[in-house]
């Protein structure tokens, strides 16, 4: 099999020049769960103290802000993440976004969003979905939609440095680690395969997948 990546240790490459921008782009597996919950702690607060909402609106809300992040998980990582620009500068900013993570998979401090992408990106969203949906149901919706991705932050490490067990697991596990050690350019659902499916981007070649998870979990 291909070798796609230049190391499968728990290292990386130096990205910056300058400490300081090197520091801040690397972040522990936890950082995430600080920024975010207590946010979506406010988010539950509104629903169930200050709004007024059936209980179907809720459920449906929530059901429909998981949703919108599985697609938006999607759609990043195979459209912005996997974008292949021709400029050496638009290389260089790609490889910085996502493609050391491709080179170095399993580089603990770089599996993760840091804040600097992950804030913005999430005032975005919030803006977006304040005018397309209003305020008043934003609180339900958007508090599932951190929760999902939360759900993928936590789960993609889990995926390149625990031994997932179970079926459900198993299978993300493996769907993930054929994308890093097998086909890059197909499988860009990271917490659930269910966009590939959707839009056709799922493996062509269903052999290898076991193959795969067992380089991303014992080459370390």
């Amino acid at each position: 099999m291909e070798k796609l990546f230049v190391s499968n240790k728990n290292e990386s490459a130096r990205m910056f020049k300058s400490d300081f921008l090197e520091f801040f782009s690397k972040v522990h597996f936890t950082a995430p769960l600080y920024f975010f919950l207590p946010f979506i702690g406010y988010l539950y607060y509104l629903v169930f103290w200050q709004r007024d909402y059936g209980f179907g609106e809720f459920i449906g809300l929530s059901f429909a802000g998981f949703i919108t992040w599985t697609c938006s998980e999607y759609l990043l990582h195979r459209f912005l993440f996997h974008y292949h620009p021709k400029s050496e500068l638009g290389k260089r900013f790609f490889f910085i976004i996502h493609g050391v993570h491709h080179d170095y998979p399993n580089d603990a401090k770089r599996l993760v969003l840091p804040p600097s992408i992950s804030l913005p990106l999430a005032t975005l969203f919030y803006l977006l979905f304040n005018y397309t949906i209003g305020e008043h149901y934003l609180p339900p919706f958007f508090a599932t939609f951190l929760l999902g991705y939360l759900f993928y932050d936590m789960g993609h490490y889990a995926m390149h440095h625990f031994k997932l067990k179970g079926k459900f697991w198993g299978a993300i596990k493996d769907h993930h680690m054929k994308h890093h050690y097998v086909d890059p350019e197909h499988g860009f659902g990271v917490s659930s395969p269910f966009w590939d499916v959707i839009f056709n981007s799922g493996y062509k070649d269903k052999d290898d997948v076991n193959e795969s998870s067992a380089v991303g979990t014992d080459s370390k």
